[in-house]
Parts: C-alpha cells; sequence; structure tokens
C-alpha cells in the first residue's frame, strides 16, 4: 500500500496540564469545582446551558481502543496509520484489507455498551445541565445511553455503511454477515478467535502476544493475515440500478458468482459511515455542531486532546463567544492554555477548570454529589434548547 501524503496530526503526547483550579487535583476538588462550573450563572447575553465535546477516551472503560491516551494506539503501536478516504476509494486491495480487519473487530465494538461516563452525561442532561453533546466518537454510544439528548456525531458512526455511489445508508450487522457468507475462512477464524477469547482481553500486552493488535474503531490487525483473499458486497441498490457517473455515463456494478464486488466495477462501493481521515464532514454535520455550540453558554470538554482540527475549532468557537470552559482529559489538550488564560487565580470553576481524571470516576461522583445536595436543575425541553439557540443568535446579530 502507497504511504498517504496527509498527514497524522499530533501524534505525540501534549504537555502535561495545568490543574484549574489548584483544589481539582482530587477528586473531591474536581467535583467542587465542577460543581461551581455548572451552577455558576453563564456570562451575560449567553444561555444557561452546556455543550459537550467527547472524544475516544470516554469510551475506553468500554474496552475500546483510543488514539492518544497512556495506553492509545498512536503509543504502543508507533507503525499505525488509519486508512485515508482516498486510498479507499481508489484501491480494491486497499478496500479488502479494511473490511477484514473491520470484520474481525465488529463483534467486539458491538457488543460493547456505554459506560458510566456516558450515563452520567445522561443524568447531567436529564439535571438540566447539559442541552446537547457533540461526539467525535463513532460507536453511537451516547445516543444508546442517552436517546432524548440533543447528540451530534461530527465524524459519522460504525452502526451503517454507506455507498460511494449512491449514498444509501445499510445496517452494519447486515453487511456483517455478508462478509461472513463470503468469507467462510475468515468467519470460522473469527468464531475460534472469539472462542479462545483472544478478542476479549483489555491488555494491548495481552493481544499482541495472542498475534492481535486491537486498533480504534473495531479494526483488529493480524499480522501476515491473508488480507488479498477478503471479498465484501456490491451496493444492492446500485446493484439493481447502475447510477451515472460524473461524465453522464451509465456506471458499471457487477459482482462475482457468490455476490461479491468484481473490481471490474465502476460503482458501487460501500464504506462505513464514518468520516475517514482525508474525508470532508458533512455541511449539515458541520452546520449543527456550530449550532450547538452557538446555542450553549458553557461548553465541557470530556476525554479529548482535540488533536482533530474539526474538534479544536469548535471550542476554539466557544472561547471566541466567551463561554466559560471545562476540560476533563487524562494528558493534555491541544492549545489548551489559551483557554484559560483569561482566569482570575483565585476563581474556583465558575470561569473555566482543567481536570485530569477518568470520566468514568468523575462524572458520576459529579452527579452524586449534585443530588446529593439537592440540585434538581431545570430540565431543558428540545423545544427551549432550540428557542434558546435562536435568542442567542438573534443576540450575536445584534451586535455584529
Amino acid at each position: 500500500m502507497h504511504k498517504p501524503l496527509l498527514r497524522i496530526p499530533y501524534t505525540d503526547p501534549f504537555a502535561r496540564p495545568t490543574i484549574i483550579p489548584r483544589s481539582a487535583r482530587t477528586l473531591e476538588g474536581a467535583i467542587a469545582a465542577l460543581h461551581a462550573f455548572f451552577t455558576s450563572p453563564p456570562p451575560s447575553g449567553l444561555p444557561a446551558s452546556t455543550v459537550v465535546i467527547s472524544g475516544a477516551g470516554i469510551s475506553v472503560a468500554s474496552g475500546l481502543a483510543d488514539y492518544r491516551g497512556t495506553n492509545g494506539t498512536y503509543r504502543v503501536n508507533k507503525t499505525y496509520r488509519p486508512i485515508f478516504y482516498n486510498e479507499f476509494l481508489a484501491s480494491h486491495e486497499a478496500r479488502k484489507r479494511y473490511w477484514a480487519r473491520s470484520f474481525l473487530g465488529w463483534s467486539t465494538l458491538h457488543r460493547a455498551q456505554p459506560n458510566a461516563g456516558h450515563y452520567a452525561v445522561r443524568d447531567l442532561a436529564q439535571l438540566g445541565l447539559v442541552s446537547s453533546v457533540i461526539t467525535q466518537n463513532v460507536d453511537s454510544f451516547h445516543t444508546k445511553a442517552d436517546p432524548n439528548t440533543r447528540t451530534v456525531e461530527l465524524h459519522g458512526y460504525l452502526r451503517s455503511t454507506v455507498c460511494t455511489s449512491c449514498r444509501e445508508e445499510f445496517p452494519r450487522d447486515s453487511f456483517q454477515e455478508e462478509l461472513a457468507r463470503l468469507n467462510p475462512v475468515w468467519a470460522a477464524f473469527l468464531r475460534d478467535a472469539i472462542a479462545s477469547g483472544a478478542l476479549e482481553t483489555e491488555d494491548p500486552v495481552e493481544k499482541r502476544a495472542r498475534g492481535i493488535r486491537m486498533n480504534p474503531d473495531g479494526d483488529v490487525d493480524v499480522p501476515d493475515a491473508p488480507y488479498t483473499t477478503f471479498r465484501y458486497p456490491a451496493c444492492p441498490r446500485c446493484l439493481l440500478d447502475p447510477p451515472r457517473l460524473a461524465s453522464g455515463t451509465k456506471s458499471i456494478v457487477e459482482i462475482d458468482r457468490d455476490g461479491a464486488w468484481n473490481p471490474t466495477s465502476t460503482a458501487g462501493i460501500l464504506k462505513p459511515a464514518v468520516v475517514m481521515f482525508g474525508e470532508s464532514i458533512r455541511n449539515g454535520v458541520k452546520d449543527a455542531a456550530e449550532d450547538a455550540i452557538e446555542g450553549a453558554g458553557r461548553l465541557l470538554v470530556l476525554a479529548t486532546s482535540l488533536a482533530t482540527y474539526s474538534a479544536w475549532r469548535l471550542a476554539k468557537k466557544a472561547r471566541d463567544l466567551g463561554m466559560p470552559i471545562a476540560i476533563v482529559n487524562m494528558g493534555g489538550v491541544r492549545g489548551e492554555d489559551a483557554f484559560f488564560a483569561h482566569l482570575e487565580p483565585s476563581q474556583l470553576g465558575g470561569e473555566g477548570v482543567r481536570v485530569e481524571m477518568p470520566t468514568d470516576t468523575l462524572l458520576p461522583a459529579l452527579v452524586q454529589e449534585l443530588r446529593r445536595s439537592g440540585f434538581h436543575g431545570e430540565i431543558i425541553s428540545p423545544a427551549r434548547a432550540e428557542r434558546e439557540r435562536g435568542d442567542a443568535a438573534i443576540f450575536r446579530d445584534m451586535l455584529s
């Protein structure tokens, strides 16, 4: 496979953070700081609600790998590079490799469930403190834990595949069944791996000892595996009605006798419904994320280093709007000093918080303390959240 021209940003660790306020070094101090963050009045002209930006670290407690954490893939597997969008589109062999590894990893990802951190975000929403969530994760855990809170999946989701030609989406479960049917030897290998427990351990050292590397987003690397033998299906819609190409000519969608996509085809390629590296986020998703930022008065950043520009720019937008920002992340965050440079040294969390603790430990304890102290909050209905977003937009227009 050719080396991609694009570079993965920030694979080295960021500098360790400065804890804000200093009392937030302990669990009790961190809870007190976040309590002040949520309950202090927002800056004049901003809504009282909080928007969350979450990243891969919040799902580590669910048994999934992350990118830049202490045991993240970029730390323990220096040779790892995810597939790029242009590679996926251009190379049949690259797609074989991608779908073979995804086939092996899907069972683990599919069995994984939201953890205490996800449910604590739900509880904060039920207390009226969180109005919306923007997640970089593609595991759909936020929507599983809380289908009622407005959630923007910034980088898409693995629960579906999407055709690169007609844009039709199909359930990933059905796609997995087709992959198993087309690749019986691989399916037998997967059954054996599951039975042996090789895919169950969360210890990266043990995984490597078993000849398996578990990477983020359900990507399982088995060194020396015969990826070139793997087959994948064509888009069923394009197979029935091949779409027209940009030139106006009818495309070709062909399959072999078992139903696998044939490389003589010029359309009908299925990809995961995620934003691959080098692929653009859809405008509608960008707009929804910006609306969520603009409709809130505070930003809570959870378990992400903000290394990707798509997330960092949203945090910067919140800072430019004058929103208090709280960051809960193990390890450093991209450009985080700029988010807190304006803070008064004596502030106790109402103006900003920086904590280095696991979300599945801190957030449930915060919710428990809020309830114990008698805080009930005011439930933010979807209609009210929409009104607040509109009011905030009017206010900004008056100042422009």
